[in-house]
């Protein structure tokens, strides 16, 4: 289990990465911790090489990282996937997440996340016929 979410809560973000990457060859990963040191953006940079991201085939793969006690989080798309959607979306998806994690709701806003980049996946990078599950849609914790 993720120490950060109980049971329930990560039981459910799985779920959504499931249904989010079901009809698209883009692949989510969520990636927690408690604190950031430093640029959030720069810390989602290197978790996205570390899971090894940066390999999918289309190069489109989201990272959805939140560093809980710090408050900060950060939403990275590929290469692949950024130059279908560019900056407004990912802006679009970080507002709607932050509201609701300004609310207290954690796992709201991580499933808003997951779905929100699920749905431009789906559109921009369908499922192909032989299409694999190329990373764990498990939730990873620091």
């Amino acid at each position: 289990m993720v120490k950060y979410l109980d049971k329930n809560s990560e039981a459910e973000v799985t779920a959504a990465i499931r249904r989010a990457e079901h009809k698209t060859s883009g692949e989510i990963r969520v990636h927690l911790r408690r604190k950031c040191k430093g640029d959030v953006f720069e810390a989602a940079r290197k978790i996205f090489h570390k899971l090894r991201m940066h390999k999918t085939k289309h190069r489109n793969a989201v990272l959805i990282y939140v560093a809980l006690d710090s408050r900060q989080f950060a939403v990275l798309g590929d290469r692949g996937i950024h130059e279908k959607v560019g900056d407004l979306f990912w802006k679009e998806t970080r507002d709607k997440m932050k509201s609701l994690f300004s609310q207290a709701r954690v796992k709201e806003a991580i499933v808003a996340g997951v779905m929100d980049a699920g749905e431009k996946l789906k559109y921009y990078f369908p499922t192909e016929k032989a299409d694999k599950n190329e990373l764990s849609d498990t939730i990873t914790a620091d």
